[in-house]
């Protein structure tokens, strides 16, 4: 792997884990039955980490809408196809992190406008300060302190480096 693009570790595997505990255990305390929709690629290893640790009864699917890190005006095309009816149902979108916000605000209103779930919810290991307002219920374990551009853990930097088992700062 080209570790000149890795820089100072923001959070080791134990902290992963740590926040991977703490979402569950909140999702945990406020949920029965929830469909839990991957945002892909870049939630694939939260979730996995994740929905082995719910205790409630799920259903998954996946979701995407193709994008550049920190962009805050993604207009590409979200894609989903639905293997699942959402419509009056708890949805968890899952996802690494929640960066500038624009994207998931995107889908959670995709979501919630074009099948009436329930509720929605987003479920994500960090946030970012500065990021849009995003009127949906959050869950997340970290709150960054600056908008440091992220890689590992399922952040990409031009597509590589999510396998990194940890998440460190961009360097350039």
């Amino acid at each position: 792997m080209d570790n000149r693009y890795i820089g100072e570790r923001i959070l080791d595997e134990a902290a992963i884990a740590t926040g991977v505990e703490r979402v569950a255990a909140l999702l945990n305390d406020n949920y029965q039955d929830a469909v839990v929709i991957t945002v892909v690629p870049g939630g694939i290893l939260f979730t996995a980490d994740l929905v082995r640790k719910l205790t409630f009864t799920i259903a998954m699917d996946t979701i995407s809408c193709p994008h550049t890190p920190g962009d805050r005006s993604n207009q590409s095309t979200i894609v989903f196809h639905p293997t699942i009816d959402i419509t009056g149902k708890d949805v968890i979108v899952v996802d690494d992190a929640i960066e500038s916000g624009g994207t998931m605000k995107r889908l959670v209103e995709y979501l919630s406008t074009t099948y009436s779930p329930k509720s929605l919810a987003i479920a994500t290991l960090f946030v970012k300060p500065g990021r849009v307002d995003i009127p949906f219920r959050q869950f997340y374990a970290w709150e960054m302190e600056n908008d440091d551009l992220l890689i590992g853990y399922g952040l990409p930097w031009e597509n590589k480096f999510r396998n990194i088992p940890f998440i460190s700062k961009l360097k350039r």
